[in-house]
């Protein structure tokens, strides 16, 4: 939920929050889930510690200061506490109202502030020259026919910042054109046309530059004539799918279906249009967080790996809503590099306890994190993206 109008930046509760965090009984089951404080133990930064400060700041006239902000932006903004409150408090409502009465008190940390203006300047969060978001595309076998859409593409392929710019990612867009063309899918991309979805804006309490990027994107999205747009980055996805509804009019997205690459291919799976052959590996699917608990999509990525024959999938002990977070939300990468490195620990070994031998995600950024966890602790398991699975085991590959 985005918060209204912040009529008194200087204070951090909102009018909206106030029924809410009334809620909290103070069980503590929160902390049980919440990967920060699981790695920290430190009482503040759980959620039970954050509604507490929250509430001083209205009832005490707790002094908000960079000290507070600290507690409230050393969040992966997970949502797994929402999983759990038996009492219905909704944290993501809490979280962002404090995060945008912060930013607008001129108490976002400078670290997330620069964040902010690079992605403002350009257009990425890499500060790198946004023409260069199609550097993915040089090193394949031959042009993508997507940049060459003349306007009439059925699908919208929205890359997003980390696989268009940073290129350990690279194989998974490469992979999904690969499949589109071969399943004869009228896709177009959009290159430099395209920027950050805004959702790091969004996440440092600065709706109005996120409502900038998404007004952006949608004309970019309808230059291209598509009425589809699709996502391999689950948390463009959820931008796209329930935070632009909330930032834009709603004649502004009339007529776009929002999708995220493993409902398209699910759907082509069930279609008959993607046959694969055969691949005899076990292997556990990592469910992202702004994917599955805080998006609902939990099968369709199953279906397809599923539909590979002598594939074994197994579930990892936290898996579907329990899914741990692999501890690069939040934008905590930006503001404590440490801490969110240490997170993906805890996901691996339960890889390990199920036998993986391949975690199987639908994210760049959980592939990201996993994939140099598993290096730095010298796992010998192995992190693929389900599109990089697709392409690899289409039959006449």
């Amino acid at each position: 939920m985005i918060p209204d109008k912040i009529e008194t930046p200087a204070r951090t509760v909102g009018a909206v929050a106030e029924e809410l965090y009334l809620k909290c009984i103070r069980c503590g089951k929160c902390l049980s889930v919440c990967p920060v404080y699981r790695e920290t133990r430190v009482e503040t930064l759980s959620p039970r510690g954050k509604v507490a400060l929250y509430r001083a700041v209205d009832e005490d006239d707790l002094k908000v200061s960079e000290v507070y902000a600290d507690k409230f932006y050393t969040c992966l903004m997970c949502e797994a506490c929402r999983e759990v409150c038996p009492s219905g408090v909704e944290l993501d409502v809490i979280l962002n109202q404090s995060h945008a009465d912060l930013a607008h008190s001129g108490l976002l940390p400078d670290s997330l502030r620069r964040l902010s203006e690079t992605i403002v300047a350009a257009g990425n969060i890499s500060n790198e020259d946004n023409e260069q978001r199609l550097g993915w595309t040089i090193n394949m076998a031959s042009t993508p026919v997507g940049l060459d859409h003349g306007g009439q593409a059925e699908v919208a392929y929205f890359v997003g910042c980390v696989s268009s710019l940073f290129p350990a990612s690279y194989r998974i867009p490469q992979s999904l054109v690969q499949t589109f063309e071969k399943a004869g899918v009228n896709y177009a991309l959009m290159g430099g046309d395209e920027r950050c979805c805004g959702y790091p804006l969004l996440l440092n309490g600065e709706v109005e530059r996120a409502l900038e990027m998404a007004r952006h994107n949608v004309e970019a999205v309808r230059a291209t004539g598509a009425t589809e747009v699709v996502m391999t980055c689950p948390s463009c996805y959820y931008m796209w799918k329930h935070t632009y509804p909330e930032l834009l009019d709603d004649e502004e997205l009339d007529g776009l279906e929002i999708l995220h690459e493993t409902e398209m291919l699910a759907e082509m799976a069930r279609q008959g249009r993607l046959r694969f052959r055969a691949w005899p590996v076990t292997v556990t699917y990592h469910d992202s967080c702004d994917l599955g608990r805080k998006s609902g999509i939990f099968e369709a990525p199953r279906d397809v790996l599923r539909a590979i024959p002598e594939l074994t999938l197994v579930e990892m002990a936290d898996h579907h809503e329990n899914s741990l977070c692999c501890g690069g939300g939040g934008n905590l990468e930006t503001y404590d590099r440490e801490l969110a490195q240490a997170l993906p620990r805890r996901r691996l070994k339960q890889a390990q306890e199920a036998g993986a031998e391949y975690v199987i995600v639908s994210c760049q950024q959980c592939k990201r994190t996993l994939f140099g966890a598993a290096r730095r602790e010298r796992v010998r398991i192995r992190t693929m993206d389900l599109a990089e699975v697709v392409a690899k085991q289409l039959e006449g590959e």
